[in-house]
């Protein structure tokens, strides 16, 4: 596969090659069906056992440095001020889909008053369910945090796709093709898709998805630590505003 192009506009927005996506396709169009098992033909570098193990290592360095000199002390802060902000647990606990799509439960610093909508309906521009210690807490994703803890038991890495609702799983699985292949590496704290500025809503524009899953494929298929370098580099300097 050509390398891919990605641009950015004047406001910092990733705008992918429109062509893109039609590459994406036809790779994945190597796909054969025996006896109803669906099995790929195309080997990725994180098929590789050694690729898996030098991942998970850092993932694992990371994860308890951030636990032990960072969650350790904020913690405690942030649980005062979200129980003073709402009623409610410190922690907001979903289900999501991971490596191959098994559940996990995604731990995350409430942000939200407690709702009945939570697990159904994402969060969308200027959300009053947003709370005001939680619109500073998903400004600079320190809500986000938490996660390291999955990654150190294995639910996550640090880097790849963004775990998406259960819900919202099943529904872009019917509407956009080869979405199920974002499953093929384990769900990430920060992604490519992300730090090339795909954040925030995606309602009412569906295209917006559609991007976001391209930059996830491409992830999985060019995988390496040079990219996860990166990419760590560039969340680093989105959450300080750089």
């Amino acid at each position: 596969m050509p390398p891919t192009e990605v641009t950015v506009d004047n406001d910092h927005t990733a705008v992918p090659d429109t062509q893109f996506y039609q590459h994406i396709c036809q790779e994945l169009a190597g796909v054969v069906n025996f006896s109803g098992i669906t099995t790929s033909l195309l080997h990725q570098p994180l098929d590789r056992a050694a690729n898996r193990v030098v991942k998970r290592t850092l993932d694992v360095f990371i994860s308890v440095v951030m636990i032990a000199g960072v969650l350790s002390w904020l913690t405690p802060l942030l649980a005062l001020l979200i129980c003073l902000s709402s009623k409610g647990p410190v922690f907001f606990l979903q289900q999501r889909n991971k490596r191959n799509g098994e559940s996990f439960t995604c731990i995350k610093f409430r942000s939200m008053v407690v709702n009945p909508d939570a697990d159904i309906l994402p969060s969308r521009e200027n959300d009053p369910r947003i709370t005001r210690i939680g619109r500073f807490l998903r400004r600079y994703y320190i809500d986000e945090l938490p996660q390291f803890l999955n990654v150190l038991w294995g639910d996550m890495s640090v880097v790849g796709p963004r775990p998406h609702m259960v819900s919202d799983n099943l529904r872009f699985s019917d509407e956009i093709p080869f979405y199920h292949y974002r499953h093929k590496v384990k769900p990430g704290i920060t992604g490519l898709s992300q730090v090339l500025g795909y954040v925030g809503t995606t309602e009412g524009d569906p295209q917006k998805i559609k991007d976001r899953v391209r930059l996830d494929l491409f992830y999985w298929r060019h995988w390496s630590l040079r990219m996860d370098g990166i990419i760590l580099l560039r969340t680093f300097r989105k959450m300080l505003g750089l």
